[in-house]
Formats: structure tokens, sequence, C-alpha cells
């Protein structure tokens, strides 16, 4: 175990599970992961081998005796019958039948009906009547003569989620974790490895969790499939539910007018729409407008009755273009049906969550590590509802009165939902407070920015906030910076009318809300220039995480043209993917130079305590490629103390000094040969990372 696993088991003794033992222990079995980890909590919540092995049989037994598969449903019928009892594993839905004043409970899988249930069990467990909950229960089979009597008996049924946790210890033992063990916990107990996530990437991951535990918080989500949008809407919490954005109606999701039964934003805590993208989908205007009414004011109109619900509503849909396609033809909401296609029902949505920066699932992105078994953190969640933190950061900073009320609240309540998840205790610095409001920020402005260009009679809108000294701090969204003139267009109807229209109206770089507020320090340039002429200068350049266009031909070629020794110190050349890294430097070297040219390059690095050997063969295969295109290739393991230098400098004048030396980028699929990530730099995200130019001569 690592040491965070290690540290983790010390303070959260019986509440977490390694999180690879799920897929263990699934199988073809199609059951939600709270469930899977309600029982590996009873069983397998601890650090011990052989009593972690017992758990998984233990609980494979049990699923495989009481889990319900639909194909042997009939089997098991049989079995309560021949038993006369038996309990199973089942999703588990309860109607009224007015005609006998009963209510009745329908078992998913094992499909069977009309299995009479008394009113108490159903006043306490009200999520029966709305989308069904997943429940051991125990089901008596007797006979009886009568042709209108069923012959199932509920003998007893216990929803499957925790039944009671400490909330004070749960803040105790968060002050024992820093900030980082604090969100690599989170990400793991989400299922995933946080070795494979930048910072960026995990605050999208913890903006996931923010329905759970604010109040009435409208989130969506669009990006490419496979990226896993859904995963925690529908497996990771019992108090929330994922429908199909094509099965949604006012009755099913407020309240029926001619039964009065409520819908879901009742009973759930978070109500999610999948699939909600799709520009063809029908829709129901009426849906539309009660929604809009309902995430604006937590309220929907029965008649002439108004009645107030919490429910969290989070839209996830799949893009159909890349982002600069979308800003230039049209906006970022450019996936959605017509109807939600609507400046005021997108007004209503507090954050934006760029899904085009999430890396799609693979196989190593899953989590081996310990985690928080997911009931006992949705429970944690559920309780933080009753918490508000959304003024935490108005001892640090103030926003701009430009910034709306409507602006204003979106960004608060996702603060709000931030801290939280992250500093659930209170205590975080102002530079920790700072770089989730700018995060807030952020995801309020995408949603605004793209109002901009949907409906002109928004008003621009300055988003920054302003420190304790009085310094004015911008925020920008990513895309912003990686494409700035198609983000500031504003599309013509002629253009809206015709998708593939390339009438756009340009915004001059003054109209730009944050244009005048861009830093540009001395011997510094923006984030996203790069060398594009061979002028060269000293210069500072500065990449956000997840920013795409980077090149080492861009970025370093135009400094290494006529070099004839360049030295590599880098103490990071031991993985497979830094050696690449290093080898692709060698490319951009080679194509730099004149064939007639050769040229020496040396590198510095560190040798790997576990793989040397596999590192020193890496090298000499390097050396052996150089050999043919005029690159004498040299390496050495340094041992005198140098290991944190990360630069490049060159015989003819140049130093490069690099923030994270060559392992800029995020890693990708390396053996995919059909990814343009895999073959061009330029289309693979980044990490957080800056280069300094400095002339030496």
């Amino acid at each position: 175990m690592s040491q965070l696993d290690d540290k983790i088991n010390q303070h959260f003794a019986g509440l977490v599970v390694r999180k690879d033992l799920v897929k263990t222990v699934k199988g073809n079995a199609i059951v939600p992961t709270y469930v899977l980890e309600y029982l590996l909590g009873q069983y397998c919540a601890t650090n011990d081998e052989a009593t972690i092995q017992a758990g998984i049989d233990t609980v494979r037994e049990i699923l495989r005796k009481h889990y319900v598969h639909r194909n042997e449903a009939g089997l098991v019928r049989s079995t309560i019958k021949e038993k006369g009892r038996h309990k199973v594993i089942d999703r588990i839905s309860v109607a009224l039948n007015d005609k006998s004043d009963a209510y009745e409970a329908e078992f998913a899988n094992l499909g069977i009906k009309k299995v009479i249930i008394d009113s108490a069990t159903v006043k306490a467990h009200p999520k029966l009547l709305v989308g069904g909950v997943w429940c051991i229960a125990d089901l008596e089979y007797m006979f009886t003569e009568d042709k209108n009597a069923t012959p199932w008996v509920l003998a007893s049924i216990k929803p499957i989620q925790l039944s009671h946790f400490d909330f004070d210890a749960y803040l105790a033992a968060r002050k024992q974790f820093s900030t980082e063990e604090w969100i690599d916990l989170l990400i793991q107990s989400v299922g995933f490895n946080p070795q494979m996530f930048g910072k960026r990437n995990k605050l999208s991951q913890l903006v996931r969790l923010i329905p759970f535990c604010e109040r009435n918080f409208n989130l969506i989500e669009l990006g490419p499939k496979g990226t896993g949008k859904s995963h925690i809407f529908s497996e990771f919490s019992p108090h929330g539910i994922l429908i199909s954005g094509g099965e949604v109606t006012v009755p099913k999701l407020f309240v029926h007018n001619g039964t009065g039964k409520l819908g879901l934003v009742g009973y759930w805590d978070v109500v999610a729409f999948d699939e909600f993208a799709g520009k063809q989908k029908r829709v129901d205007k009426a849906l539309v407008d009660i929604m809009k009414n309902y995430m604006a004011n937590k309220s929907f109109s029965r008649g002439v009755e108004t009645l107030g619900a919490e429910a969290s509503m989070v839209f996830v849909g799949n893009t159909d273009h890349t982002v600069p396609h979308m800003l230039k033809h049209s906006d970022l909401f450019d996936p959605l049906p017509e109807k939600f296609h609507d400046s005021a029902f997108l007004d209503r949505i507090h954050s934006y969550i760029p899904g085009w920066e999430v890396d799609v699932i693979r196989g190593e992105m899953f989590s081996s590590g310990y985690g928080f078994v997911v009931d006992y953190l949705a429970e944690i969640l559920r309780a933080l509802r009753n918490h508000d933190f959304s003024d935490r950061y108005k001892a640090h900073f103030k926003l701009s009165d430009d910034i709306s009320t409507r602006d204003r609240d979106g960004i608060n309540k996702t603060f709000s939902g931030l801290m939280k998840v992250i500093y659930p205790h209170g205590e975080a610095s102002a530079e920790e407070i700072e770089a989730l409001l700018r995060a807030a920020i952020e995801g309020r402005k995408r949603v605004k920015d793209q109002l901009l260009r949907i409906d002109s009679t928004y008003p621009a809108v300055r988003f920054t906030y302003i420190d304790q000294q009085g310094n004015e701090r911008a925020v920008t969204t990513l895309e912003e910076e990686e494409y700035p003139a198609a983000y500031h267009q504003r599309i013509t109807a002629e253009a809206a009318a015709d998708p593939g229209s390339e009438v756009v109206a340009s915004v001059q770089a003054a109209d730009s809300p944050t244009a005048a507020l861009k830093p540009e320090p001395v011997n510094a340039v923006s984030t996203t220039a790069l060398p594009t002429i061979p002028t060269l200068k000293e210069q500072h350049l500065v990449f956000q995480e997840n920013q795409r266009g980077v090149a080492f031909d861009k970025l370093f070629g135009p400094y290494l043209v006529g070099a004839k020794r360049i030295i590599v110190t880098d103490p990071y050349l031991r993985m497979f993917h830094q050696q690449r890294n290093l080898m692709e430097l060698l490319e951009t070297i080679s194509r730099n130079s004149k064939p007639e040219d050769e040229v020496a390059v040396h590198v510095v690095t560190v040798e790997d305590e576990f793989s040397g050997d596999r590192q020193t063969e890496n090298f000499e295969k390097m050396a052996a490629a150089c050999t043919s295109v005029g690159i004498q290739f040299s390496w050495a393991y340094d041992t005198s103390g140098t290991k944190h230098d990360r630069d490049i400098t060159t015989d003819h004048g140049w130093k490069i000094v690099l923030s994270r030396g060559l392992d800029v980028f995020q890693r990708c699929e390396l053996n995919d040969a059909f990814s343009f990530a895999n073959r061009m730099q330029q289309h693979r995200q980044c990490k957080e990372f800056n280069v300094t130019f400095v002339r030496l001569q």
C-alpha cells in the first residue's frame, strides 16, 4: 500500500474499501457500485489481506445466493416457493393500488408485482414510491385459492444504505490530511487513480459532487463520449437518480395534477438527466417552462398550490463537434435540443464543466487504492447540505460590482460546494480559497459568455475579484485562452440560421470584459503565446493545465536553430513516456538542423532506482537512432546534487529553464497508433508548466 492508503486506513478504519475489489466481485451483475460497496464495507473494510480475501468470498457468496439476475428469475421464484422463504437483493418500487387501498411492491429483476407492503414501511422509505430503491428483502410464498390475492408476501425489507455515521469524527479526521492528500482520497473514493489526473481535472471530478452537498445546484457538463460524465450520478449515491433525457415528463419530474403524486424532485437530492444533448429531440415546452421556474425559485406550481423542493439538477450530454468548431459556428451549448437552447433556461445554470478537457476513461485510470465506501461519503455529503460555506472567501476577496446577482449566486453556490467537499472543517488558507473561487467564477463565466453569443440583450460582464490590497484579478476560461479570436465572436443572424456559414461579427479585443485586465509583466507574454517567427527574445511563457496546441517544434525549435552542442538537464527521464518526450525533442533538434550539420546532444539525468537497466537500454536505442540523422547523443547519470535542475542549454547563447522538465504533457494511450494525441503533440493536453528563455551572451 502507499503511504496515503496507510493514512486512510489509520483515520477511517472500517469506512474505506479497496476500490479494485468492486470489479473483482461484480462479475456480470448489473448492480450499482454503492450496493456492492455496501456489502464490501460490511466484510472488507480493512487493510488485512487475509480478511479482505475472506470478505470477497463472503460477498461473492451473498451475490450468488441472493442477487437476482433477470435470466435466473424463474429459478429464484422456484427457490422461494420450495423453501417458503428466501432473501433477495433487488430493486424494489412501490405503487398505491387505490382500488384495494393497499401499497403494492414490484421487484425489477425478480419479475413479480402486486406484493403487499405495509404503510409503515412505505412511510419510512418514501423513495420506494419514486424510481425504486435497491433493498435486501425477505420474501415468503404462501399459496392461496383466492384469484385476486398474490402468493408473495414481503416479510422484511432493508434499503441498502448506511444506517448511521459520526459527522464530527469525519471533520476531525479531515484535519489529519493535507489538501493534496484529501483530494487524492476523494478521487480514489470516486474510483479513479489520482496519479492519472492533474489538479484541474481533479477539480472537475469534484465539481460533479457538488449537487450532492449543495441544495438546488444546477450543473451542466457537455463533452465527448466515454469521459465518465454520468458515472457519479448513476452509481455513486443512493440519494441521486439518473434518468434519460428523453424520458422526462412534467408529472414524473414535478407533480401529477390528477393524482397529486409528487415527482422526482420531491424525493431525490440529485436528479441527473443523461443523454441530454441532441438537437432533434422532441421536448415539451411546458416542461422547459416549469424547469425554468424551479431552477430559479426552487419551487413549482400544482394548480393553485406552489410546492418547494431541494433537488439539484444535473444535465450531461455528448458534444458532436470540437470546441473551436462550436465557437466559430455557434456556441458551447450547441448540442442541446432547440427548446433547451434558450437563454432564460441556460441562465439558471450555476456552473458548466468543460467535458472536453476530461480524458476518455481507460483501464489504467481506475484506482486500486483505498477510498471511502461510497455510501458513507454519500451520507456525509448529504449532511453537508445543511451547511452554508458561500461566504468563506469574503474575508480575503470581494467579487467585482459588475457581476450580477444571478452570476454571483452561481459563483457562491459553486464555491460553497467545493469548500464543503475539500474543506468541510472550514480551515483553508487564502491561496487555497482563491483557487476554489477562481474555479467557481470560471464555471459561471463559461455559462455567461455563451449567453452573450446567444442573446445580444445580455450585457458584457467583467468576471473579476479584488484582493485585500485592492488588486483586481481577472478570470478567464481555458478555451478563451486557447481560441481568443473565435471566443469573442458574436454570431450574426445569418450565421445562426446557417450552421455551415462563416458569417460572424467580430468583437474587438477591447470589448472583451477581461482584455484590459490580462497581466502583461516585464519579459512575459500571455499564456497561449508561442514563438511563431524566428525573432528570439528573452521571455516567460505560462501554460495552463489541459491546454492544447503546445508542440516542441514551436516552443523550442527556433531557439535550437544553429546550435552545435545542446545540454539537456532533467532528473525525470526514467519512465517510458518521459523518455519518449526526450525522443520527440531529438526529433525537433533534427528538424531544425541542416542535413550537412552535426549536433552533439548530451543528457544529464538521474538513474532510476528500480529500472535503471531498462532506462539505460532506452538511451542506447536513442543513441543508435541518432547516428543516422547527424546527432551525436550521449548521457550521464548525475550524482552531484543538480537533481532539481531542469533546463536546455545551447552553445550559441540560450538557456531554456523548464519548470517541469520535458514532462509537460498529460498521459495518453501510447499504444494507440490511431490516436492523434499519440502521434501529434499539439493534440495532447498539457500539465500546468512554465518556460523561461534566458540569453547567456
